[in-house]
């Protein structure tokens, strides 16, 4: 017997991890691998893994591997990050739950007939998602921070308050003589009771973790597993099932502690949770009966296909009803809610405890609920990506810009990205400024670029592109920073100095528009209304030739390259930028009042072929009394004229000698 437990944990071990690699290799949530191996190893299949040989054991590794599993998704959920999308979260997870209760009884008891108690307890059990199947969809589908911090935040918390609700539903099915006050005090003394120990818990954790310098790194992780299993007996001894609760909230804690080299943590957790999550679902989908799953009928995939196209849309509309979600967020959230390890999980342990009290139906909610993770996991995890793209949710599709520093570059830069028909935001701490993007259109927020929750508030959770445009460039870089630590945007810009040319510093920072940018000079250019707005497009055929002069230009330092399009997308030019055939460059041109005409002939000849935007019309902002005396008096000179046409009646001029 002691020879066969072995041989049925290595199995499990082996085939766990093959599947999680093998998934990894194709891209898709591991689930799916480990769902099918299961399977085939356990009875129904080459009946290599009897977990029943486990006996009461199994039902030992279940418990304690869910605690740690809830425990990590606790750890790696961020306070600040929750904040961000606290409302519909918490709709989510409150009314949505009990949304998904109703709706899903209904669907059991109409459509797989079961009891109308069976039926409630089937739909307790699939109310959860899981971190296990949502956190690798997401990394997958590459999606903006925003949307994923309330996928990611419903699959952790929901876990918890689904295992209860769960527990509290099987006492009903159990004791069916409970009154409805009783079942709910009994939830929320179980929810208040495991909050407030894992509360408890997690701080003098965190304050240990700060103090314990002398605890080697490795030991430390130890220190924390040991801490998360003896916070899950105490609290279950307190109050039964009210454990789970209890290690969530004790991770979420931790994560919110200043621990020194938390990532050492983070990495040793999730490492942890890889092997305990595949070991598991191997273990519990080897336990499954597929007659089982047969018997159900078309009732069954009824009561599925119900759950996923009526109750969770349903849900999702009802939870995010005020919120600033748009639509096609709201449809991605309706459509990705696959069930994972706790849904299997608890269903296993309820199917033994129903089995032992004599109550028929555990084997039928045991299948009810595998095939609900199967459906959503193969339906909703495989497609997740495609429905992403087609809804234009993907990294890559990602659009819109946020700028701090709204100086004439920033605010020009915001105009173009307008006109292009993107969202853009713009944020600065001189009101007046912020006033004078508002004329065009432009929401401007009159905040520190520092400021976390501005930065939300601008939209920076759900656009593609970033730029730190403050004429401070050391101040450029910390605001960046915080932008890729706080949201992490597909593209970041800032304007900074490199040092040395090696320096790798800040690899997630590009420079943007070139390797050293007078912002402050060129500013001036615009408030003297001595730059104008070009364009050329790269053309095979005249390539080496076009940008040969366009680099004598940028080398004089008459021209800034400040955007591009590419492909029909509109991009920030960054300072290590590859020109391709093809490509529309969009540029600022110094034009000085007192530099004559014949300067300019060493221009491409299609540079302004497309007539560029007379800057003095964006009436970005006035210019100095000294400017415009000095403007005034080269006028009555004759030196330059003041007209706002001589610069575009200058460069017809050289086109027209020119052909």
């Amino acid at each position: 017997m002691e020879g066969s437990l072995s041989l049925i944990i290595i199995i499990a071990i082996t085939a766990g991890i093959s599947a999680r690699v093998i998934a990894n290799f194709f891209r898709v949530p591991s689930i799916v691998f480990l769902l099918l191996f299961g399977v085939a190893l356990g009875g129904n299949g080459f009946n290599l893994v009897q977990p029943r040989l486990l006996g009461d054991g199994l039902e030992a590794i279940v418990s304690i591997s869910v605690a740690l599993i809830l425990f990590d998704g606790g750890l790696n959920l961020k306070l600040q990050e929750l904040g961000k999308v606290s409302a519909s979260l918490r709709n989510l997870i409150t009314i949505g739950t009990l949304i998904t209760l109703i709706g899903g009884g209904i669907a059991a008891y109409w459509l797989s007939e079961f009891p109308w108690t069976i039926a409630f307890l089937y739909a307790a059990l699939v109310v959860v998602t899981g971190p296990t199947v949502i956190n690798p969809i997401v990394e997958e589908v590459g999606l903006d921070r925003r949307l994923a911090t309330i996928l990611e935040g419903e699959g952790v918390l929901i876990d918890a308050i689904g295992s209860v609700l769960a527990v509290v539903v099987l006492d009903v099915a159990l004791n069916p003589a409970a009154g409805a006050f009783e079942v709910v005090s009994d939830l929320g003394l179980r929810l208040g009771v495991g909050g407030a120990v894992g509360a408890i818990a997690g701080w003098l954790l965190g304050k240990f973790l700060q103090r314990a310098t002398f605890l080697a790194e490795d030991t430390k992780s130890a220190v924390v597993v040991a801490a998360v299993l003896a916070l899950f007996g105490l609290a279950q001894e307190i109050q039964s099932e009210s454990g789970l609760t209890a290690v969530v909230v004790m991770g979420i804690i931790l994560r919110a502690s200043e621990i020194p080299n938390s990532r050492a943590l983070l990495k040793f957790k999730s490492q942890l949770v890889a092997l305990i999550v595949s070991v598991l679902f191997i273990l519990l989908s080897a336990n499954l009966s597929i007659p089982s799953i047969f018997a159900l009928g078309w009732g069954g995939v009824q009561t599925v296909l119900f759950m996923m196209l009526i109750v969770r849309p349903i849900n999702v509309i009802v939870s995010t009803w005020n919120s600033s979600f748009t639509w096609r967020q709201k449809a991605f959230l309706a459509w990705c809610a696959p069930r994972g390890i706790v849904a299997a999980s608890v269903a296993s342990l309820f199917s033994i405890l129903l089995t032992e009290r004599g109550v028929n139906g555990g084997e039928s909610i045991k299948a009810l609920v595998f095939l609900t993770i199967a459906m959503t996991v193969f339906l909703q995890g495989l497609s997740a990506k495609l429905v992403a793209k087609l809804l234009g949710l993907t990294q890559g599709d990602i659009s819109g810009l946020v700028i701090v520093g709204s100086n004439p570059i920033g605010i020009l830069v915001a105009r173009l990205f307008q006109a292009n028909g993107q969202r853009v935001a713009l944020i600065d701490t001189n009101a007046e400024l912020c006033k004078q993007a508002a004329e065009y259109d432009i929401p401007a927020f009159v905040s520190n670029g520092l400021d976390a929750k501005s930065l939300a508030e601008a939209g920076l959770d759900s656009v593609g592109t970033f730029v730190a445009l403050t004429i401070n460039t050391d101040v450029n870089i910390v605001i960046a920073q915080l932008a890729i630590k706080e949201f992490n945007p597909p593209k970041v810009f800032a304007i900074y100095v490199k040092e040395v040319e090696s320096d790798r510093s800040q690899p997630e920072v590009q420079q943007a528009f070139s390797a050293r940018v007078p912002i402050k000079t060129w500013n001036q250019y615009i408030l003297q209304r001595e730059v104008r707005v070009g364009e050329f497009l790269l053309i095979s055929e005249e390539i080496e030739e076009q940008l040969n002069r366009f680099n004598t230009l940028f080398n004089a330092g008459m021209l800034l390259p400040l955007l591009f399009e590419r492909k029909g997308q509109l991009q920030i030019v960054s300072a290590d930028m590859n020109w391709e055939k093809g490509d529309r460059i969009v540029y600022l041109l110094y034009t000085p009042k007192t530099l004559p005409p014949a300067q300019f002939e060493v221009l491409p000849p299609n540079t302004l072929d497309i007539t560029p935007v007379v800057l003095s019309d964006l009436d970005i902002a006035q210019k100095t009394s000294d400017s415009t005396s000095s403007s005034l008096q080269k006028g009555k000179n004759g030196a330059v004229s003041s007209n706002s046409d001589y610069f575009l009646n200058m460069a017809k001029d050289i086109l027209k000698r020119r052909s």
